[in-house]
Formats: structure tokens, C-alpha cells, sequence
């Protein structure tokens, strides 16, 4: 018996072959899996190599600094001075859409599921109307019935001929809207120039109402009564702007007396120095993100107690931050030099902007506000450059992708708020919380912790869905991308940078996304 049991206890202890540990064959795994995925890539990139070669097609990004010579219908620029300039334009373009678009969508299809659940009769059948009319109809065919209702429906521009000028003097509604067969224009609000030293102010009004936030919700919760610190922050931050709007020329010295000699320090920097300090930041993030990863594992004892997927991160962290130091230094050197002229160029341009802003407050108002107009150009009355302009392409888009989004996210609302326990609004009747009051305290906060990943999804298929763009001219990436590679041939290049773009897109909505999931998360205890 004495024998036997050191015999089964060395039998327990005893360490597998290495072809059995578990963490050694999970480690060989991943490392594998890994080393295909490269393999597959290198093998691809250089099957498309020799078979483009073979052909005499060539390849290569160079085409983005050659001049297109082609004329954009609206955007930023125009009439870009090259390639890579053209497609900017159209990306801005479609991250316009989408931005204002999601914004719209969201409160658009919040209202109308909470419509759908009104006990209003009317109501709730319109909000189910709109809901099943939209989803059961293509994008592609809302867009289009969108474009053909403007460009036959609405009228075209009408009005008397300045007799001097030649340009139309009067629209649907003069000076305020113009709605025509070719789009909505609209006042457009913009910054002048000084809206960056009035924004100084305002920051200060941002400091001064947290604290005052903090100081009444602490009266609040000493004494028991009500101090109303949303309110209070909120009016301390509005006496600030408007006191700031009428003072915020005495901040013209900053553009001279800061970001000018932080301009000048920059110009002068070596770019040694740029790629020996990024480096030197890349490995300190890394480390930065080991240690609280350390932290946050320790036990009472003090130790960390790690699991193979907790080592697998540690590691992976670090060989990034090898990696990225090592191409900071080694790979492309020519990332410091665009640092360096982008930082010089920003600060340039913060200097100038402070500079402008110099002189009487009438003369540069931080806000200003530019009213629509139409111009004459030839035989024809177009929409001038003062309003905002709404063209057939980028309505007939925005109001096809907005609505058509707004159906889902009615019912991803919808649903939320059936997922609120009944108990929720039983409880806010029961104190006496009014329906508005109720729906906006205690339904809506407990729906969207359950609507927010589903309605994550719905942004990045509205940010996608713009490419549908190119059926109605509308300059978005897509269009502006396929009029360059159907001059260059550069059919490859111009999807991967469609590739890269979507992917940079959808991944910023889903950080952000991400980022409100786990604010609105319960802490348990």
C-alpha cells in the first residue's frame, strides 16, 4: 500500500508529453494559424503580381499625385488638382452623409417606435405604416423614386432677373429656402474667425460649470434639497458664451504668443527625433497596458494570476510595440517627415486663424450665418455657393438611407423597450412620474442598454449603404473612385483603398459604439 500511493501520485503530477499540453498545442495552433494567414497573403499578393506583369499592367499608387482632369459636382474641391485629392473629396463626402445621417436616423427612429407603441390609434398605425412600407422595399428603389420626385415633382426656379446681374432674385420662399428641380438650399451656419478665441472662453464656461455641477450636487446630497446642478452648470456655460461673444477678440495674442512658436519648434525638429520618439511612445503604451493588465489580475496575495489567453495578450502587446518601434525606425522613415509638415501645417494654420480673429466684434462674430441665393450662370438658374446645398444626388441618398434606416432602428427601439421589465413603469406610476417623464427617466435608459448593440449594426449598414450612391450621381467615394480607375486602370488599387476607407469607417463606429455599451452597462456589485 506504502508503495502504491507514491506510485498514483506521481501518475497525478506527472507532465504530459508536449504534443498533449494544452497550452503548447493552443500556442502551436494560433502560431500556425497565423503563419497561413501570411503565407495565403504573400502567396496571393504575388500570384496578382506576375499574372499584372504578365499582362503589362501596371501597379502601384503612383497614380494618386497625377492630376484626373475631371470635374467633381459638389464637395470640398471641385476640381481636384489629383487623384488622391479627387478621392478625399469623395470620402469627406460620404462621412458627411453618414455622420448626419446617423444623427437624423437615430431620432427619427426613436420617435417612431415609441409611436408604434402609442396607445394613440392613429398614431401607432402610421408609425407601423412607415415601418412596413420602408423595410419591405429595396434602398436601391427609395433612392431612385427619391431622385426621379425631385428632378419631375418639385418646381423649378422661378422669380424676376435682376436687370444689371442677370441672376434670379426671387425663389420659393426669397432669401429663406429654395426648393427646385435641382435640390434644397437652405441657411448654412458656419465659424468665422472668431470662433477660435470665443472657444477659449467657452472651455473656461466648461471648467466653471463642472465645478459648479459638482459643488450643488454635493449641497444636494448633504442637505436633501434641490439644487438643480444640470440647470445651474447650464446656465454658467451660456453666461460664459454670451458674455465671451462679445469679448473674445482680447484672445487674438494667443495665435502669435503660442502656436506660432510651436509651429516654428516643430519646423525645426530633426526627424530622427520624430522616429526615435515614436518609438520610445509606442513601447511606453505597451508597457503602460502591461502594468494595468498586471494591476487589474492581482489577488489578495499579491500575485497575478494569469490564464494561456492572458499571456497570449501580454505577449501580443508586446511584440506590437516591438513591431511598430521597429518600423518607426527602420521600415518607414518617411512617417516622421509627414508628422513633422502635418503638425507644422496645423499649428500654421491655428496661428493664422487666432490672427484673424483680431479687430471688432461685428467684423469676425464667432458664428455667422450665410442665407441661401441663386445665381445665373448662362441660360440656367442654379443654387449659389452661400446656402446650403441640398443637390438631387445628395438628397435624393440622404433622405433614402435616413428613412430607410429610421424603419429598423423604430423597431430595435420597439423592442427595447418591451425588454424593460413591466415592474419599471408599474414602480414610475406608482410615484406618480408623468408619461413623458416616465418614458424619458426610466423606460428609454433601460431600453437603450439593450438596443445599443443592434443599433451599432444599423449605423454601419447606413454608413455602407451610401455607395448606392453612383446610381444617382451623387460624388461619394465610390462614384469618384470608379471615374478614376476607368481613366487609369487602376481598378485593384482603387478597391483596396474602398477596402481600407469602409473598414477605417466601420471600426470607428464600432469603438464608439463599444465605448456607450460599456458606459450603459449595469456595475454589479
Amino acid at each position: 500500500m506504502t508503495d502504491t500511493q507514491p506510485s498514483l501520485h506521481a501518475a497525478a503530477t506527472a507532465k504530459p508529453p508536449f504534443y498533449r499540453d494544452a497550452t503548447v498545442v493552443k500556442w502551436l495552433m494560433q502560431v500556425a494559424a497565423l503563419a497561413a494567414v501570411l503565407f495565403a497573403v504573400i502567396f496571393l499578393a504575388r500570384e496578382a503580381g506576375d499574372n499584372l506583369q504578365a499582362k503589362s499592367i501596371q501597379t502601384g499608387f503612383n497614380f494618386l499625385d497625377v492630376d484626373p482632369d475631371i470635374a467633381l459636382g459638389e464637395g470640398i474641391d471641385t476640381d481636384p488638382a489629383t487623384s488622391g485629392r479627387a478621392l478625399w473629396v469623395g470620402m469627406v463626402n460620404t462621412i458627411r452623409m453618414s455622420v448626419a445621417g446617423i444623427i437624423l436616423a437615430s431620432i427619427l427612429g426613436t420617435l417612431i417606435g415609441i409611436g408604434r407603441l402609442s396607445s394613440n390609434f392613429l398614431v401607432a398605425k402610421l408609425a407601423s405604416a412607415f415601418i412596413e412600407y420602408m423595410r419591405n422595399i429595396p434602398l436601391l428603389v427609395h433612392i431612385i423614386l427619391f431622385f426621379v420626385t425631385i428632378a419631375t415633382v418639385f418646381p423649378g426656379f422661378g422669380g424676376d432677373l435682376d436687370p444689371i446681374t442677370g441672376d434670379v432674385t426671387q425663389g420659393p420662399i426669397n432669401g429663406v429656402l429654395h426648393i427646385s428641380n435641382k435640390g434644397i438650399s437652405i441657411p448654412r451656419i458656419h465659424i468665422d474667425d472668431g470662433f477660435y478665441q470665443w472657444m477659449i472662453i467657452v472651455a473656461i464656461g466648461l471648467a466653471a460649470a463642472r465645478w459648479v455641477s459638482k459643488k450643488r450636487h454635493e449641497v444636494q446630497d448633504e442637505t436633501g434639497q434641490v439644487t438643480y446642478p444640470v440647470l445651474s452648470a447650464f446656465g454658467v456655460l451660456l453666461a460664459f458664451a454670451v458674455v465671451g461673444w462679445f469679448t473674445h477678440p482680447i484672445f487674438g495674442w494667443v495665435g502669435d504668443a503660442i502656436f506660432a512658436p510651436i509651429r516654428d519648434l516643430i519646423d525645426g525638429t530633426p526627424e530622427v527625433l520624430v522616429q526615435v520618439l515614436l518609438s520610445i511612445v509606442s513601447v511606453s503604451i505597451a508597457a503602460w497596458w502591461i502594468k494595468r493588465f498586471f494591476d487589474a489580475r492581482r489577488t489578495p496575495g499579491g500575485a497575478a494570476k494569469l490564464t494561456d489567453d492572458d499571456w497570449f495578450r501580454v505577449i501580443f502587446a508586446g511584440v506590437i510595440a516591438a513591431a511598430a518601434g521597429f518600423v518607426f525606425l527602420v521600415l518607414w522613415p518617411g512617417l516622421s517627415s509627414w508628422l513633422i509638415q502635418s503638425s507644422r501645417d496645423l499649428f500654421d494654420v491655428l496661428a493664422n486663424k487666432f490672427g484673424d480673429g483680431r479687430g471688432s466684434v461685428l467684423d469676425h462674430p464667432p458664428i455667422n450665418v450665410s442665407m441661401p441665393d441663386i445665381e445665373k450662370l448662362g441660360n440656367f438658374a442654379n443654387m449659389g455657393s452661400s446656402g446650403l446645398n441640398l443637390t438631387q444626388g445628395f438628397a435624393a441618398v440622404f433622405f433614402g438611407v435616413v428613412l430607410y434606416t429610421a424603419a429598423f432602428i423604430a423597431e430595435i427601439v420597439r423592442g427595447g423597450i418591451l425588454a424593460v421589465p413591466k415592474g419599471q413603469t408599474e414602480a414610475a406610476q406608482a410615484i406618480g412620474l408623468r408619461r413623458s417623464t416616465m418614458l424619458r427617466r426610466v423606460v428609454l435608459p433601460q431600453a437603450f442598454r439593450v438596443s445599443l448593440p443592434p443599433l451599432g449594426n444599423q449605423y454601419l449598414n447606413l454608413t455602407k449603404n451610401t455607395s448606392l450612391a453612383i446610381a444617382v450621381g451623387y460624388t461619394d467615394v465610390v462614384q469618384v473612385g470608379q471615374t478614376i480607375f476607368n481613366q487609369t486602370g487602376r481598378s485593384l488599387e482603387v478597391f483596396i483603398i474602398w477596402m481600407l476607407f469602409y473598414l477605417a469607417c466601420s471600426l470607428t463606429i464600432s469603438v464608439v459604439v463599444n465605448f456607450f455599451n460599456v458606459r450603459l452597462k449595469i456595475v454589479e456589485r
